[in-house]
């Protein structure tokens, strides 16, 4: 297959461009508060549908800001220290999904105190909607022709126009156009983190559940879920392997998810059917 090279600018007005990568965001934030009304109606949500404005609004800042000073501090930190301005310029992209998680569970911690509400009832609250956000902004990575994967020999495979792509031609003879075909690793994730984390997550909450049991599955199983897909991506260029020949920086973020992901559910099956009024 040959990867449908796809204009990142969605619209442009005169110098005003629209990117399609934003539009993802937007969409994942639409999803975010259609099924978050339709959740906060549940009689044990914490959350009433008209609130569910201002948790998004809280949970915006989190995923830009966190997203884009995680990228900063564990993909580009040499970078950082040799122009801090960098950070800034958000226009020459870099997100960072681990990022991003941190960032809106600072939000939420506001959100939760400002409102006298435990933070895991919250968390446990939104788990379940991430995973639109997730998928939609793994469509945009796709876009932006991001986050491929190894060299397949699998039907699925797609050939990258060595012209916009040389890394993945280096060393073949010349003339050629295109490389070998790749593993459309980030649609692996659009899969995985979309509608396979949300169906999980939207099954297992459909149901009270302990207090921070959602958030430990969400954590488990995201953190499984990108420790196997960095398995067939290629890591960042200018930071490679870190060690044993595989093991990548989204693995050594993802160990923490799994294990903070097991944690919470095993304390929230020993503590049963509490829930908390104040921080858990």
């Amino acid at each position: 297959m040959i990867y449908p090279e796809i204009d990142p600018i969605a619209v442009a007005v005169g110098p005003l461009k629209i990117h399609w990568y934003g539009l993802m965001y937007l969409l994942g934030f639409a999803g975010f508060w259609w099924l978050g009304r339709a959740r906060a109606r549940r009689p044990d949500s914490p959350v009433r549908p008209a609130q569910v404005e201002d948790l998004l609004f809280h949970g915006a800042i989190g995923v830009v800001v966190g997203g884009r000073l995680g990228y900063q501090f564990f993909y580009g930190w040499q970078g950082l220290l040799d122009d801090p301005l960098r950070v800034f310029r958000v226009w020459e992209g870099g997100m960072s999904f681990h990022g991003g998680l941190l960032g809106v569970l600072a939000a939420m911690w506001w959100y939760a105190r400002k409102h006298g509400l435990g933070f895991f009832q919250i968390t446990d609250f939104i788990a379940p909607l991430v995973p639109i956000g997730l998928f939609a902004g793994r469509i945009g990575n796709f876009i932006n022709g991001e986050l491929w994967g190894k060299v397949t020999d699998l039907p699925w495979g797609m050939r990258l126009p060595c012209l916009d792509y040389p890394r993945f031609c280096e060393g073949l003879p010349a003339g050629l156009l295109y490389s070998p075909p790749h593993h459309p690793s980030m649609l692996y994730e659009a899969l995985l983190e979309g509608p396979v984390l949300f169906a999980i997550l939207w099954a297992y909450s459909s149901r009270p559940r302990p207090t921070m049991a959602v958030s430990g599955a969400f954590l488990l199983a995201y953190g499984l879920f990108r420790f196997a897909i960095e398995f067939v991506r290629l890591p960042d260029a200018h930071i490679g392997y870190l060690a044993f020949g595989w093991l990548t920086e989204g693995q050594l973020l993802s160990l923490p998810m799994v294990l903070f992901g097991i944690g919470l559910l095993w304390l929230a099956q020993r503590r049963g059917g509490v829930v908390d009024a104040g921080l858990s």
